[in-house]
C-alpha cells in the first residue's frame, strides 16, 4: 500500500547537492523557473507558502543540459533546423527524429548520483514523476497535458527511466505542435523533473479558484471522484461537481458517474477499476470548506485565479499541482438596461481579441468614432469607444457594453431630429457632396501602390483614410433619421393591421450592395453548376484546394469572373468590421469560393421566388386594404420607404468598409518594411504594436539598435499576455444573459432571433474560410456573422448563434429569409457538433435533440 507522505515541516529537506543537478523543493520558489521548470516553481513557491504539499525534488534543467551535453542537443537542434525548411512544419517528423535521439540516452553518472542521494534521503517512497518544462504551467502557456507524467514509480531504476522519459517527453508531436503554434521557440525550452512521494489518495481531482462559466472571482469549483485525481484530469470519469463561496458553503453540488477508478499497483505504475457510486465516498462538508479556504488562500498568494490538483489521504488535502488558471472570462459586471440592451450587438463586432494595431489603428478612431458620431449625433449623448474594449500591457483584457451618457443637448433630441427627417431624404444620399468626395478619395488612394510611398507618406497612410471613414460618418449621421422614422411609421401601420410580423420579410425586399454581392455570387454558383467538371471539383474539394488550384492557373475562365467579383466587392471584411488584423475578401479568395461551394449544392427546387413581394402581396390582400386602393398606396409608399432606409443602413456599412482595405495593406507594408530592415523579427509582429508606436519611428534602415529592441521587447510582451488570454472570451455569456433559464431538455437556450420551427443536421462554421462545409438544409452554428456570412442563409434551414441579439446581424437576415434563429447561446458552437440532428425552436430560443426515429 502507498505509504503516506510526511508533513514538509516534520522532515529534513533533501540536501542540494554541489552539482546543482537536484534541489528539494523546499528550496524553490516561484524565482527558479530557469532551474525547475514552471509545474517545479509553481510547487516550490506552494511549499515556501507553507501549504501542505508531498515532499519531493526537483531533478532540474541542469541536469537534463547535461545528459544532452555529448552532441545530443546539437543534434536536436539541427533536427529543429532541417524542419523549418519552408515546405511547412511537420511536428510528427520532427518529433520521431529527435524521440529517437533519447532512445540510448545514458543518464551522466553525477546526475545518477544525485538522483539516487536525494531518493534515499526521501526514503525510497512509491514517487509521483512529473515533467515540468520551462514553458510550463506560466500564466501565458499552461501547456497542460503536454508532457508526460508517471505515477507509483518504485525504485531507483523505475525512477531513473521515468527521468529519462520525462526528458524525452518534451519532444512529443503534440508538445512540438502546441509550442509551434504559441510561438515558442523549442530550442530554448529545457525541461526539469517534479520527484514527490505519493498520496495514498482516497478523493483527488481539482480546485478552480474562479468559476469558469461566469468568471466570478467570488466562487470555487471542485471536481473530485475516487482513487488517484488521474482520473479527473484526464477525463476518464464524471466528477463530483461543487461551486463554492470562499467560505465553503455548497451553491450548487451535482454528483458524478464513477465510471472509472484508478488506484497505485502493488508493483508500481497504476490500476483502472470499475467505479463504485457510494455516498458514502464523497467529499465532506469539512473537507469543502478546506479546501475552499485553500484554494482561497492559494489565489490570494499568486494574486491570480489558480487550478489546483489535489488529494485526500489519511484525513488530510495535500495539494499536488498549482497552475494559472486560463481560459477564465473577465470577472461579471452589473450592466445598466441600455448596456443590456447595446451589449448583445455591439458584442457580435468582437468575434476575435482585438490586437494593439487594430485597436489604435482602426477600432477606436474608425469604428469606434463612427459609433461615437451617430450617438453624439442623435440622442446627443458621450462616450469613449476605448472604455468598450479595455486594455491591459498593451492587450484588450474585456468587452464592455456602451453605456452612452447623456448631455444637456439631449434633450433637445426630437427637435434635431425632426429637423434632420426633413432635410435629408435617403433616397437622395448618393447625391449628396460630401459622399461624392468620399468616393473619389476613396478610389484615388485605393489605385496607389502602396509598395512605392516613401515611408512618411506611408505612415500618413491610416490618418488619411480614418478622415475619410469620418467623413461618411458624418453624412450618415444626418440620413439616418429619416430612415428611423421610416420604419417606425411602417411598424405602426403593421400593428395597426396586426402583421407586424411580416416586417422583416417586406424589408428583405431592400436592393442593397450586399444583396448584390449575394446575387453575383449566386450567378457564380450557377456558373459552377453548369459544368459539369467544376461542379465535380466544388462538391469533392476544400475551399483551400480549389483556391490552390486557381492561382496555379487552372480554370482561367472562373478565375477571371471571381477576380471581377473581388474588383468589386473584395474590400469586405471577413471576421468583423473592427478588425484590420484579418484579411479581405481579395486576400483570402477561401470566402468567396466556400460561399460559391455552399450555393452551388441550394435544392433550388423548394425556395420560393421573391420572399419579400410575396409578404407585400400578402399584405396588400389583407381584408382592410383590399378594397381601398388609396390605403394600399400609402402603405405600399411606406414599404418602400422602410426599404429604402433599410438600404441606406445597409450600403452605408458597404462604404465604410472600403477603407478598411486602405488602412490594412498600409499596416502590412509598414510590418514588411521593419522585418525586412531587422526592427522586428517577423512581417506579422506590426499587429503588437500600437499606430502611434511606429508612427514616429524614422525610416526602418535608421531606427536605433536600442530602440529595435524595445519594439521586439514590447512585442514579446505582449504576444505572452495575448497568449494568457487565448481562450478566454472577451465577456461570459451569463454577464450579457444573467437571467436566462436553461428550458428543460434544451441542449443550449438563447434569444429568439427568427420565428418558427427546423429540423436539421448540424455544422459548426467558426470562421467564413469553412463556408464551403454547410450543405443544403443543415443547421448553421456559428459564433458570430458580417454580411460576408449573408449567402449561407440562403441554404441553411436555421441559424444558432454564440452571440448577438433580436437586433443583429444574424437575427435581422434570418428573419429576412423566413428561418428560425437563435441568438447569444454562448456556448452553441462548443456544446453542439457536426452531424448531430437537432430541432431549432425560434420562439423560444431553444435548440433541442431531435427524437430518436425521426
Amino acid at each position: 500500500m502507498t505509504s503516506t507522505p510526511q508533513e514538509p515541516s516534520t522532515i529534513q529537506p533533501t540536501s542540494r547537492d554541489e552539482t546543482g543537478h537536484v534541489v528539494p523543493l523546499s528550496a524553490i520558489d516561484a524565482n527558479d523557473l530557469a532551474s525547475a521548470g514552471g509545474k517545479g516553481a509553481n510547487l516550490g513557491e506552494v511549499v515556501s507558502a507553507g501549504f501542505r504539499v508531498p515532499d519531493g525534488f526537483v531533478v532540474t534543467t541542469g541536469a537534463y543540459s547535461k545528459a544532452l551535453a555529448d552532441g545530443v542537443e546539437a543534434r536536436v537542434n539541427a533536427h529543429l533546423a532541417a524542419s523549418d525548411d519552408g515546405d511547412g512544419f511537420d511536428a510528427e517528423a520532427v518529433g520521431s527524429a529527435i524521440r529517437a535521439e533519447f532512445a540510448d540516452l545514458v543518464v551522466p553518472d553525477d546526475v545518477r548520483t544525485a538522483i539516487t542521494d536525494a531518493y534515499t534521503a526521501l526514503g525510497e517512497p512509491p514517487v509521483a514523476v512529473r515533467s515540468s518544462a520551462t514553458a510550463e504551467d506560466l500564466p501565458g502557456a499552461s501547456f497542460a497535458g503536454q508532457q508526460d507524467t508517471y505515477l507509483n514509480v518504485r525504485g531507483i531504476d523505475a525512477l531513473m527511466r521515468a527521468v529519462r522519459d520525462c526528458w524525452a517527453s518534451l519532444w512529443t508531436d503534440r508538445a512540438i505542435a502546441y509550442r509551434h503554434s504559441r510561438g515558442v521557440d523549442s530550442e530554448s525550452v529545457r525541461i526539469a523533473v517534479v520527484v514527490q512521494a505519493m498520496v495514498d489518495a482516497e478523493l483527488a481531482g481539482v480546485l478552480f479558484t474562479a468559476n469558469t462559466v461566469t468568471g466570478a472571482r467570488d466562487e470555487l469549483v471542485v471536481e473530485a471522484s475516487g482513487g488517484l485525481g488521474e482520473a479527473v484530469v484526464s477525463g476518464m470519469v464524471t466528477p463530483d461537481h461543487y461551486r463554492l463561496s470562499p467560505d465553503g458553503t455548497v451553491l450548487e453540488s451535482r454528483l458524478g458517474r464513477r465510471e472509472v477508478v484508478i488506484r497505485s499497483a502493488p508493483g508500481g505504475g497504476t490500476t483502472e477499476e470499475v467505479g463504485r457510486d457510494e455516498d458514502t465516498d464523497r467529499l465532506s462538508d469539512a473537507s469543502l470548506r478546506e479546501l475552499a479556504r485553500l484554494g482561497t488562500a492559494l489565489a490570494n498568494h499568486f494574486s491570480r485565479p489558480q487550478d489546483i490538483e489535489w488529494a485526500y489521504g489519511d484525513g488530510k488535502i495535500w495539494l499536488l499541482q498549482a497552475r494559472p488558471l486560463t481560459a477564465v472570462p473577465p470577472a461579471p459586471i452589473k450592466l445598466s438596461p441600455i448596456q443590456r440592451f447595446m451589449g448583445p450587438v455591439i458584442a457580435e463586432l468582437f468575434p476575435l481579441r482585438p490586437y494593439p494595431m487594430d485597436i489604435s489603428a482602426w477600432t477606436v478612431p474608425g469604428v469606434g468614432q463612427l459609433v461615437n458620431r451617430m450617438i453624439l449625433g442623435i440622442p446627443a449623448a458621450r462616450f469613449d469607444f476605448a472604455e468598450v474594449v479595455p486594455e491591459v500591457d498593451g492587450v484588450v483584457d474585456r468587452f464592455v457594453p456602451p453605456d452612452p451618457r447623456p448631455t444637456f443637448a439631449t434633450v433637445l433630441t426630437p427637435l434635431r431630429l425632426a429637423s434632420k427627417v426633413r432635410h435629408y431624404d435617403p433616397a437622395e444620399w448618393r447625391n449628396d457632396p460630401r459622399y461624392q468626395r468620399f468616393d473619389r478619395d476613396v478610389a484615388a488612394l485605393a489605385k496607389r501602390d502602396i509598395s512605392t510611398l516613401d515611408w512618411d507618406t506611408l505612415c500618413r497612410r491610416p490618418r488619411e483614410s480614418l478622415e475619410l471613414l469620418d467623413r461618411m460618418a458624418l453624412t450618415r449621421v444626418d440620413y439616418l433619421p429619416a430612415t428611423g422614422y421610416a420604419l417606425i411609421r411602417l411598424r405602426l401601420a403593421l400593428a395597426r393591421l396586426g402583421v407586424r410580423d411580416q416586417l422583416s420579410q417586406l424589408m428583405a425586399g431592400a436592393p442593397t450592395r450586399t444583396q448584390d454581392a449575394n446575387d453575383a455570387l449566386q450567378l457564380l454558383a450557377d456558373e459552377v453548376r453548369a459544368d459539369p467538371a467544376l461542379r465535380r471539383l466544388f462538391a469533392e474539394e476544400t475551399a483551400e484546394a480549389i483556391v490552390a488550384q486557381l492561382r496555379a492557373g487552372l480554370h482561367p475562365e472562373l478565375r477571371s469572373a471571381l477576380e471581377r467579383f473581388l474588383g468589386e466587392f473584395g474590400h469586405r471584411e471577413s471576421e468583423s468590421i473592427t478588425l484590420i488584423s484579418a484579411p479581405t475578401w481579395s486576400e483570402a479568395w477561401e470566402i468567396p469560393i466556400g460561399a460559391i461551394q455552399a450555393l452551388a449544392r441550394r435544392d433550388l427546387e423548394t425556395e420560393e421566388s421573391n420572399p419579400s413581394e410575396d409578404a407585400l402581396a400578402r399584405l396588400e390582400s389583407h381584408p382592410r386594404l383590399r378594397g381601398n386602393p388609396r390605403r394600399r398606396a400609402r402603405l405600399r409608399r411606406r414599404v418602400e420607404a422602410a426599404r429604402i432606409g433599410a438600404a441606406f443602413r445597409e450600403d452605408t456599412h458597404f462604404e465604410f468598409s472600403r477603407t478598411l482595405p486602405l488602412v490594412r495593406r498600409a499596416v502590412v507594408e509598414i510590418g514588411r518594411r521593419l522585418a525586412a530592415a531587422g526592427v522586428l523579427r517577423h512581417p506579422d509582429d506590426i499587429w503588437h504594436l500600437r499606430l502611434s508606436e511606429v508612427e514616429k519611428l524614422p525610416r526602418p534602415e535608421e531606427v536605433p539598435t536600442d530602440e529595435g529592441e524595445r519594439l521586439r521587447s514590447l512585442v514579446r510582451d505582449r504576444q505572452a499576455r495575448r497568449a494568457e488570454l487565448e481562450g478566454a472570451p472577451l465577456i461570459a455569456a451569463t454577464t450579457l444573459f444573467p437571467n436566462r433559464q436553461n428550458t428543460d431538455g434544451a441542449l443550449v437556450t438563447g434569444t429568439p432571433g427568427g420565428g418558427g420551427q427546423a429540423n436539421g443536421v448540424v455544422r459548426v462554421i467558426r470562421n467564413p474560410t469553412e463556408f464551403g462545409k454547410l450543405r443544403s438544409g443543415e443547421i448553421l452554428v456559428c459564433p458570430t456573422t458580417n454580411p460576408a456570412w449573408t449567402p449561407l442563409f440562403r441554404t441553411a434551414a436555421a441559424v444558432v448563434v454564440d452571440t448577438g441579439g433580436p437586433g443583429s446581424h444574424a437575427a435581422i437576415v434570418a428573419r429576412e429569409c423566413g428561418i428560425p434563429g437563435v441568438m447569444g447561446t454562448g456556448t452553441a458552437t462548443n456544446v453542439l457538433v457536426d452531424g448531430q440532428r437537432v430541432t431549432v425552436d425560434g420562439d423560444l430560443g431553444v435548440v433541442r435533440a431531435e427524437p430518436e426515429g425521426r
